[in-house]
């Protein structure tokens, strides 16, 4: 019989988090096989699962000590500005983005893979100044770092990725310990920021959207009609749902976008309240075990790359839940394992196999931890 707690140790994956995330997955496949009776969005997902878990194996495998190196961490920042450069001279329009690159017939979005970078870069540089993070220069420098993505993702233009990484860029700069002082700055730059981006960058669809998140009901037949009808299917669920297929909203064209944008609604409809607090619930788990695994860093690196992956994951969470509830403006972000997207997917898993292969050279206290955690005490 074998030993799947002495199997997971000894690859070093943790299998609290693989079983929290399972269910979200099948139920993201079973919300998209529901929406028609073509099966296109349910067999394309789960390719990008299965792709995904390969990644994530694998990467889980890797010795990423190597990301310590400076001119490493330089050379991953300098690839991931290329790609969106590459993305402004020759990327593929999808409803009025040009976020898009398309390699024999498959189309990534290199903005999702951004975010990864700017974890990666800004753990290494607050690895080295943490204890210098009182000094406002730091908080300038690595600003910088994330201000360059930032600009290139809204000239797309994506205001919802570039979103994320600025909330990347905030979160783990919070984590690092940042004063009340210098938060207050950061706001009061981030508000100058965002007057210049509504002045010159968006486009006049975004600022539509904006201002539907002031009054989302204003406009309901133009503007405000997805926010519309997407709090209508999360209110229609009720406490049990309508039952996996039978969410009216989605399949009958009600809520656009059901399979990405508003994926969480669709769920909603169908699961009800009860679905989406088993969702919550998990998804707690999947941060909670992020979190954790950080905490067993062998250097403020891996811990500060995990805190920015947990970061990374609830920045989508919270700005997707909120504009399917009519919260938030309506911003075209993906919710991590539920929606329909294999930029985002792969994106994830392989920051997570990444995190796993973290654990692999833990220090030996750390890995005291993990054995009597999942085995026992020796």
């Amino acid at each position: 019989m074998f030993n799947w707690q002495k199997i997971f140790h000894r690859i070093s994956i943790d299998p609290i988090l693989l079983l929290a995330i399972f269910p979200i997955l099948f139920a993201g496949l079973m919300t998209m096989n529901s929406f028609t009776s073509n099966q296109y969005y349910f067999d394309r997902q789960l390719l990008w699962i299965i792709f995904s878990f390969i990644i994530f194996f694998c990467a889980s495998l890797v010795d990423w000590r190597f990301m310590r190196r400076s001119g490493v961490v330089a050379a991953i920042y300098i690839g991931g500005l290329l790609m969106l450069l590459v993305v402004a001279l020759a990327g593929q329009v999808t409803r009025n983005v040009e976020s898009w690159l398309s390699f024999g017939g498959v189309s990534v979005q290199p903005a999702e893979f951004m975010k990864l970078v700017m974890i990666i870069i800004l753990a290494k540089y607050f690895s080295r100044r943490h204890i210098e993070i009182a000094n406002i220069r730091h908080i300038i420098l690595s600003g910088a770092y994330a201000f360059v993505p930032f600009v290139l993702v809204a000239l797309q233009p994506d205001f919802g990725s570039a979103l994320i990484i600025f909330a990347i860029w905030l979160g783990m700069t919070m984590v690092s310990g940042i004063s009340l002082k210098h938060l207050g700055l950061v706001f009061l730059i981030g508000g100058i920021s965002f007057g210049a981006l509504w002045g010159f960058v968006f486009a006049d669809y975004q600022k539509e959207r904006i201002k539907t998140f002031i009054h989302p009901l204003a406009d309901i037949q133009g503007t405000g009609y997805n926010a519309f009808q997407s709090m209508v299917a999360v209110g229609a669920g009720q406490i049990w749902g309508k039952g996996v297929g039978y969410g009216t909203q989605s399949r009958l064209q009600f809520l656009p976008e059901h399979q990405t944008d508003f994926i969480f609604a669709a769920f909603a409809e169908e699961w009800g309240y009860v679905g989406v607090l088993l969702f919550f619930l998990l998804f707690g788990i999947i941060i909670w075990r992020i979190v954790a695994n950080a905490s067993l860093g062998a250097t403020n690196f891996e811990m500060l790359f995990g805190l920015g992956l947990a970061i990374f994951l609830m920045a989508h969470f919270v700005i997707h839940i909120g504009m399917n509830i009519g919260i938030l403006p309506v911003t075209g972000l993906p919710v991590s394992f539920l929606s329909y997207g294999g930029s985002h997917m792969l994106t994830v898993f392989f920051g997570l196999g990444i995190l796993m292969g973290m654990r692999r050279y833990s220090n030996a206290f750390h890995r005291d931890d993990v054995h009597n955690e999942f085995i026992g005490p020796r």
